[in-house]
């Protein structure tokens, strides 16, 4: 994964509603769940939920299926595992390394 990648999916996480619909999303019934069901969950407009919705998509942590009328969504695991990992390397690289040599603002 790439820096870009890992700035946009950043950034779209950035905001306390996205991450409570993702854990909406984790929690419901099979995995799936349409724009209504989260909504029903938050005290937000269907039309800012669904603005939520798609910053999550477009940042491809959710994918869309068709289903009837509607649109249902589910959270991508294989997109979450590769930010986790980037993630994990990039904290990694940015600490103090083994050898003791920390340094200090003056």
């Amino acid at each position: 994964m790439h820096d870009d990648d890992i700035a946009n999916i950043m950034r779209a996480l950035g905001h306390p509603v996205r991450l409570e619909i993702l854990r909406i999303m984790a929690t419901q019934q099979q995995g799936q769940c349409c724009c209504g069901d989260v909504t029903e969950s938050l005290p937000l407009a269907q039309s800012t939920v669904s603005q939520h919705i798609k910053v999550l998509h477009d940042a491809g942590l959710i994918e869309r299926k068709p289903h009837g009328t509607r649109n249902r969504y589910c959270i991508r695991q294989d997109r979450l595992a590769e930010l986790s990992s980037a993630f994990g390397g990039l904290l990694k690289g940015l600490a103090p390394s083994a050898a003791g040599k920390e340094t200090e603002l003056a």
